[in-house]
């Protein structure tokens, strides 16, 4: 059996034959045309032109002799020596030039009368010879040679004339002869062409076309689809691997489907024993799996849409991480919802989580809800504001009762202290209101965490407010040897904000950044706009903040390693971070050790009311 290689190898190269072929008798016919073009144009057409310039010559010479005739002796003259130079070159041309027979006779013939006219001319146009006798020379011995010459000239022309119609028929029959060869090539590579075009469908064309037919019921999922395989060529061998690439996809797809079930039945059981409320949309927001907890708390059951629900968060979350394809999460109450069920409240944090379709994360085939039960964090929460609520008013008695008893010892008025008493005395004072700053500090931090807090926000401008913080440390800065800068942008819009939680922000920021800053630094306050904020600053040039305590400095009684016992208990910054959050704004830090902090506050911008 012919393969598909020897079989295109056969039709092109019949065709490779046909035009090389044709090529060779084409080139063969072009030099030959290109022979008898050149006789015409290199050969007879010279000694045309020579002949013909011949012939005037001699009649511009006659003239001249005439001239000499009728009184123009000089003018004649130069027209004979100039005319006679022409001729000669001429004659020159056509002796180099013979290509017919007898054509070299009749041009020596012309020389040697040109000679014998040459002669006579002098006679004719001797100026000591009487003009009667000159015109008698002329008449009798120079007219003639003119004559003669002429016909000899004529004679040579018509000879190379007719050799060049000859010529000319014989290139028209050339041409002839090569558009017919060129003609029959065309048509019977033509004829080749549709031939091997004609065995190419049915060769090539219709059992690719079979195989393409095939291809497309498999991609429709047709994969019981088995091919005709007689013939021997490589389509062939290739419906042979195709039929065989079917029957392991029959396998796989078995096997996949196996494993499918497995998976799906595994994953409804482990669904089933999960305690956090979970389920599996589609795109389209059907409900695929799902555990009975969150059947039980959300409705979510297999098979119902999460638009049906009625629950707007829980649509909201969703459209957002199929808008979005990323991970989303509740924005309100610090992405905490509070849900009732069975007459009970509970809390979750609730996510969206878009499902790849493919490794390559291209495309996705649903999304994931999560919602994690922060009901005892919340209770553990709650619990504790309590127990520091209690505990700081418990506290507030007693503590105030021994404020009293130590002011009255200092004052004397129950007896007189000695100096080591009234050290021991000064100190207890001193830590006594400390207790009382840190109790101070408990039930203000509980307040804005349970959003008992009362803000008295207003508009006020960032330059008073900042200049109002500054104020109550320049007396402290100017003793400490350290430099505070009020760098605030002029003409910056009014902010949202309760003054004096604000003004305890600055005193926080500022205690601590003259407390890290040596005598010689600065303390630098800035406010720019940022968006829809005003972003505030304040940087020191003090030791600076290491790496690793960065993330913790706004957690609940963390204080960084290696500060005296005084300067608190590490509520300061966490106070900052709950009144800047209940302003709807933001707290961050920045830090570079050994040379400084920054520390970053927002609060809104006004919004004008049109």
């Amino acid at each position: 059996m012919i393969s598909i290689r020897q079989k295109l190898l056969l039709g092109f190269g019949g065709l490779l034959l046909i035009v090389a072929a044709m090529g060779l008798l084409t080139i063969r016919q072009i030099d030959s045309l290109g022979g008898a073009i050149d006789v015409i144009l290199r050969q007879n057409y010279r000694s045309v032109i020579a002949c013909q310039e011949m012939s005037e010559s001699l009649d511009h010479i006659d003239n001249g002799v005439l001239f000499t005739f009728t009184g123009h002796y000089d003018d004649g003259m130069n027209n004979i020596r100039q005319h006679n130079q022409k001729f000669l070159k001429a004659l020159q041309v056509e002796l180099g030039n013979i290509t017919l027979p007898g054509e070299h006779q009749k041009a020596m013939q012309i020389r040697r009368l040109f000679t014998e006219y040459s002669r006579v001319i002098l006679l004719v146009t001797d100026p000591t010879v009487s003009l009667s006798e000159r015109q008698n020379r002329y008449f009798s011995d120079l007219l003639p040679l003119v004559h003669r010459m002429k016909v000899l000239s004529s004679e040579v022309l018509e000879m190379n004339q007719s050799n060049m119609q000859r010529a000319n028929h014989n290139a028209w029959k050339m041409a002839a002869s090569a558009h017919n060869n060129v003609l029959a090539a065309i048509i019977a590579s033509a004829f080749i062409a549709l031939l091997f075009s004609y065995q190419s469908h049915r060769w090539i064309l219709m059992p690719i076309k079979k195989l393409i037919a095939s291809a497309e019921e498999i991609r429709k999922g047709n994969l019981d689809l088995v091919l005709d395989t007689t013939s021997h060529d490589e389509i062939g061998k290739l419906s042979e691997s195709f039929n065989e690439m079917a029957a392991t996809l029959r396998k796989m797809r078995n096997s996949d489907r196996e494993a499918l079930f497995r998976t799906k039945n595994a994953t409804q059981e482990v669904f089933k024993v999960l305690p956090s409320p979970i389920a599996v949309l589609d795109c389209d927001g059907k409900v695929e799996v799902s555990t009975e907890s969150a059947e039980h708390y959300f409705g979510l059951k297999p098979g119902v849409n999460v638009n049906d629900i009625g629950v707007e968060w829980l649509i909201e979350l969703w459209q957002k991480a199929c808008r979005r394809v990323t991970l989303a999460e509740a924005e309100e109450g610090n992405g905490v919802i509070q849900h009732f069920a069975d007459n009970q409240e509970y809390f979750f944090q609730p996510m969206a989580a878009p499902i790849p379709a493919g490794l390559e994360r291209q495309s996705y085939a649903g999304t994931a809800l999560i919602f994690k039960d922060v009901t005892r964090e919340h209770e553990q929460l709650e619990l504790k504001r309590s127990v520091i609520s209690t505990v700081s008013h418990q506290l507030r008695t007693p503590l105030t009762s021994l404020r009293m008893s130590i002011h009255l010892l200092l004052e004397e008025r129950i007896g007189h202290l000695n100096e080591k008493q009234a050290d021991l005395l000064l100190a207890a004072r001193e830590e006594s209101e400390r207790l009382v700053n840190i109790i101070d500090d408990l039930l203000d931090i509980n307040r804005i965490e349970s959003g008992m807090a009362h803000l008295n926000i207003q508009a006020v401008s960032p330059s008073h407010i900042c200049s109002e913080g500054v104020e109550a440390f320049l007396v402290q800065a100017q003793d400490k040897g350290v430099t505070i800068l009020n760098a605030i942008q002029q003409g910056l819009p009014d902010v949202m904000a309760d003054s004096d939680s604000i003004r305890y922000v600055f005193a926080n920021l500022l205690s601590n950044a003259l407390r890290f800053t040596l005598a010689g630094g600065t303390v630098t306050i800035r406010a720019v706009e940022n968006q829809k904020n005003i972003r505030f600053s304040v940087e020191d040039t003090g030791e600076g903040i290491s790496p690793e305590h960065m993330e913790h400095l706004f957690e609940q009684f963390y204080r960084v390693p290696g500060q005296q016992v005084k300067s608190g208990i590490g509520l300061g910054l966490s106070i900052v971070k709950e009144i800047v959050e209940a302003h709807g704004g933001k707290v961050s830090a920045e830090s570079v050790y050994t040379k400084g902090s920054v520390f970053h506050f927002t609060l809104p911008i006004r919004k004008e009311i049109i």
